[in-house]
C-alpha cells in the first residue's frame, strides 16, 4: 500500500526553497524498513544488508544506511568510488557486476571488496586484472523456470546473469587452484515480488548447493547472498512481504541444511534496494498545463526523465494531489510530462480529484529506481533530491542540474558563466 505523502503545508514549505520537480525521501521510513529487516534475520550473527546502490545512489542516503550497519552492493566502477567516498570499506562492499571491464575489477581488488563473479570466463579475466582473492562469491543461475508451488516466478534460462549448475563446480575447482579459500553464493531469480515464499525457496536452494559443493569439492563457505527481489505493493491494497515470516522460514532452511553439514557458521545476507527506499520516496511535481482533445491530459513539470518506470514498462505508481487526498475521484486523466515521446505518461485513464494548475501532484513509491534512472533526453535536466528528517526539517541532498551542467562535458563549446541567460547564451548567439 503506498505510503501517505507529507502534508500540503510541508510540501509548500519545501517548494519555497526547492522548485519542483524534486524527489523527496523520508529518513524515518528508511530507518524503520532497515530495522525491520535486521530484526527478521537477527538469528544469523553474520547478517548484513548490502543495500543495492543502483536503487538510490545518493551519498546522504548511503551514510544514513551506513549508520544503521548496512553494507552496499555495487555494480560499476563509479558505484565503487561512491561507496568508498562515503566511507564503506572492504567487506562492507559487495561488487556484483556483469560484462565487467578490466578497470572495474582492478578497482574492486584495490579496495579489497567482496567480488561476486557473474561468469566462469571471468575467473581468468580477474586473475589478469586485479588478481584472485582468498574469498570470492559466485552468481548462480539454475536455468529453466523458477517456480514456487504452482506459480512461475521467473525464467532464469532467459536471464543473462550467473553460472549454470554445470559451470559452478568447474568454477569452484578452478578458483581453488588459484588460491581461493572460502566461497560465497548468490542468485537473483525474481524482481519486486511480495510473495513471502521467495526468499525461503532460494535460500534452501543455495544452502543445498553450498552443502553439495562442500561435499564434492571440499569448498568452504563464508556467505550466502539472497540478493534482492523482495518488492513493494505499488497499487493501493497491494500485498506486502511478511519479513518476520521470511526470516523464520530462512532460519528453518538454514537449520535443516547448513547446520548438519559441518560447514560451520555461514553469513546470510541480502541486497535489497527497492524494499528499503522505494516506499519512502515521492516525486513531487507541479501541474502546469491542462489539455482537452480526444483525452483529458494534465501536464506536469516532471517527465519520464525524472521517473522512467511508467514509460519504460508500464509500471503503476500511485498519484495523489497534495491537500486533496480525500477528495472525490471525479476526473479521469492521462498524467504526462513534456518529452517528445507519447509514452511519457505517469498514468493513463487514472481517476483523480479535479486538478487545478499550480497544484502539487505527488507520485508515490519513487524512492528507488527513480532519480537513479534519470536521463537528459530532450535536454531535460535531472531534478533535485531532498531528505525529510525525523524532526520534520528538510535538507537538500542533491541540487537540480543546470544548463551549465548539461553542457559541461561537451567538447568544442565555449560555455559562458551566463549560459542560462538568453542574451549571453553562446548557443543562441550562433
Amino acid at each position: 500500500m503506498p505510503r501517505q505523502a507529507p502534508s500540503l503545508e510541508t510540501l509548500r514549505a519545501i517548494t519555497e526553497q526547492v522548485p519542483t520537480p524534486f524527489h523527496l525521501y523520508d529518513a524515518k521510513g528508511i530507518r524503520d524498513n532497515v530495522r525491520e529487516l535486521q530484526a527478521a534475520f537477527a538469528w544469523n550473527p553474520g547478517f548484513t544488508e548490502y543495500f543495492a546502490v543502483k536503487a538510490t545512489p545518493n551519498p546522504s542516503i548511503l551514510r544514513l544506511l551506513k549508520e544503521l550497519g548496512c553494507g552496499v552492493d555495487c555494480a560499476s566502477y563509479t558505484e565503487l568510488l561512491l561507496a568508498h567516498e562515503v566511507g564503506f570499506r572492504g567487506d562492507e562492499i559487495m561488487f556484483s557486476s556483469n560484462v565487467t571491464p578490466a578497470e572495474d575489477f582492478e578497482l574492486a581488488r584495490e579496495l579489497d571488496v567482496i567480488i561476486n563473479l557473474d561468469d566462469v570466463s571471468h575467473i581468468d579475466f580477474l586473475a589478469e586484472h586485479g588478481g584472485i582473492p582468498e574469498r570470492i562469491s559466485l552468481r548462480y543461475n539454475p536455468g529453466g523456470d523458477f517456480s514456487i508451488g504452482t506459480k512461475v516466478m521467473g525464467n532464469p534460462a532467459e536471464a543473462k546473469f550467473g553460472m549454470t549448475p554445470e559451470q559452478i563446480p568447474v568454477a569452484v575447482r578452478r578458483l581453488q587452484e588459484l588460491g581461493v579459500k572460502q566461497f560465497g553464493l548468490h542468485t537473483f531469480l525474481s524482481s519486486n515480488t511480495t510473495d513471502s515464499d521467495y526468499y525461503p525457496t532460494i535460500a534452501r536452494m543455495l544452502f543445498e548447493l553450498a552443502v553439495e559443493l562442500h561435499e564434492t569439492c571440499g569448498a568452504e563457505f563464508f556467505l550466502v547472498n539472497l540478493s534482492g527481489g523482495i518488492g513493494i505493493g505499488y497499487e493501493p491494497g497491494g500485498p506486502r512481504a511478511d519479513l518476520a515470516r521470511i526470516g523464520r522460514e530462512v532460519e528453518r532452511a538454514y537449520q535443516e541444511t547448513i547446520l548438519p553439514s559441518g560447514l560451520g557458521e555461514v553469513a546470510v545476507v541480502t541486497e535489497l534496494g527497492r524494499f528499503i527506499t522505494g516506499p519512502n520516496g515521492w516525486l513531487v511535481a507541479t501541474a502546469i498545463h491542462e489539455k482537452n482533445i480526444h483525452k483529458h491530459y494534465i501536464g506536469l513539470d516532471a517527465s519520464a526523465s525524472n521517473l522512467m518506470r511508467p514509460s519504460m514498462y508500464g509500471a503503476y505508481h500511485h498519484i495523489t494531489v497534495a491537500g486533496r487526498e480525500d477528495a472525490p475521484l471525479s476526473e479521469v486523466y492521462d498524467v504526462t510530462g513534456a518529452l517528445c515521446e507519447n509514452n511519457d505518461k505517469f498514468a493513463i485513464d487514472r481517476k483523480l480529484p479535479q486538478i487545478q494548475l499550480g497544484d502539487l501532484v505527488v507520485i508515490h513509491d519513487a524512492g528507488a529506481h527513480g532519480h537513479s534512472m534519470g536521463h537528459n533526453y530532450n535536454g531535460k535536466l535531472r531534478s533535485a533530491e531532498v531528505l525529510l528528517e525525523e524532526d520534520g526539517s528538510a535538507r537538500l541532498i542533491r541540487r537540480a542540474e543546470t544548463p551549465r551542467d548539461y553542457f559541461a562535458t561537451v567538447a568544442g563549446l565555449g560555455v559562458s558563466e551566463d549560459i542560462g541567460s538568453v542574451q549571453h547564451d553562446p548557443l543562441l548567439a550562433r
